[in-house]
């Protein structure tokens, strides 16, 4: 698109709307969290440096990035065909905008749901139709409802420049939602989980850069002088202090014996709760605990199970959101009737050469692939005769095929 190269967006103009970012909203900016119980700030920043969380929020972007997305248009009486021609066809599967690709597109717009329950991007819209989608961010797009309950976006640009936006000049996919306008993100809602689980990474932290020990106390039945009690803090820190410094050698003097702490991490359930909160997470983003390296209480058996659901429990949801709302919000009102946006699921068996076979396999024996559509699928040119779509004996109608039994009628 480098003939929309020298265009500038509305607010780009200097248009009489713009209003200069106030103090305490560039606040919000900077900050862009709130402190949890534990004493810990959420915020994208602190989130995302969160093992277990960063490892579910990339799991499911990638797999959504990963997933092909087409338009179909119906046809008049039955199936649909792929709509190629179509402008939004090309925005949704191939190239969105200028510097971005349609994985690292929809991998960004999962990513703003897990994070703030909300995805925004602004539509630059050419003559009527949709020719750019480009990401606004969630920390300084505010949807507001007003009283003639129209939907407007009080959006705050990177230049401190604010603008009103319509609804019709946004494209806007949003989590669970309690109000219809907002979506509920992780960072708002899972707060306290969140704080606890890094409040322990960091406790963790701390004992490996104390020597792997929970601390103790050099003590002595003489009075030492301001010197001497600054002088052997120092040299003990010096030379003790440090996972590097573990396991060495303690010289003692002037009567000075080491005193260990009572309570121990097993004592505290320090794993424990790591655990427990790792599981939260993955519960909270409907991850199952294999999908990022927690095999505790995964099997052989019960993994297939997990993955499935994993599919129809956590990435459909999201899928399902986003085609939504392509449909009502690229599509013009005539072409809402007739095309829609759907993602491949099935794409995720690309890995799974068993897994595949065994599906073609099927849906050829059944009659709904042909051989032909097999090797279509599978990136392969057509063979002669492959176009034929098979009756298994088993599934004639009276022992006679279903054409014969229509003439019979």
């Amino acid at each position: 698109m480098k003939w929309l190269k020298s265009w500038s967006p509305p607010w780009r103009k200097g248009a009489d709307t713009s209003v200069p970012i106030g103090s305490r909203e560039l606040l919000e900016m900077i900050a862009a969290g709130a402190t949890a119980v534990s004493g810990v700030n959420i915020n994208p920043s602190t989130a995302m440096r969160y093992a277990p969380f960063f490892a579910c929020l990339k799991v499911l972007s990638e797999d959504v990035g990963k997933l092909p997305v087409k338009l179909y248009k119906e046809r008049p009486e039955r199936g649909a065909d792929v709509a190629k021609a179509h402008p939004i066809h090309r925005l949704i599967s191939r190239r969105p905008n200028d510097f971005m690709t349609a994985s690292e597109f929809w991998e960004m717009c999962t990513a703003h749901q897990i994070l703030r329950g909300n995805f925004y991007a602004w539509k630059n819209v050419v003559n009527g139709e949709v020719v750019e989608l480009l990401p606004l961010s969630p920390l300084t797009t505010k949807p507001k409802l007003r009283e003639d309950w129209s939907l407007v976006y009080d959006v705050t640009f990177a230049d401190g420049k604010r603008d009103i936006l319509s609804a019709d000049q946004v494209f806007h996919v949003r989590a669970l939602t309690l109000d219809g306008v907002r979506g509920l993100g992780a960072l708002e809602y899972a707060r306290e989980c969140l704080g606890s689980g890094i409040a322990a990474e960091r406790h963790g932290a701390k004992l490996f850069v104390n020597g792997a020990n929970p601390g103790g106390a050099l003590q002595t039945d003489q009075i030492l002088t301001d010197e001497v009690f600054n002088r052997v803090r120092d040299t003990w820190n010096e030379k003790h202090q440090g996972i590097d410094n573990s396991h060495k050698v303690a010289i003692l003097e002037g009567g000075l014996k080491w005193a260990s702490v009572t309570m121990t991490n097993a004592d505290a359930q320090w794993l424990e709760n790591r655990k427990h909160t790792d599981n939260q997470i993955c519960g909270m983003l409907r991850v199952p605990p294999h999908k990022i390296a927690i095999l505790d209480r995964s099997t052989n058996n019960n993994i297939e199970h997990q993955a499935l659901e994993y599919v129809t429990d956590a990435l459909l949801p999201i899928v399902n959101r986003i085609e939504s709302r392509i449909r009502l919000s690229l599509l013009n009102e005539r072409d809402e009737e007739s095309h829609y946006a759907k993602f491949n699921v099935t794409a995720l068996l690309r890995g799974d050469m068993n897994a595949r076979r065994q599906f073609y396999k099927d849906m050829v024996f059944i009659g709904a692939f042909s051989p032909n559509d097999v090797l279509e699928l599978e990136d392969r040119n057509p063979r002669e005769g492959g176009d034929i779509y098979l009756t298994p004996s088993n599934m004639n109608i009276n022992g006679r095929p279903a054409d014969e039994n229509q003439k019979h009628a």
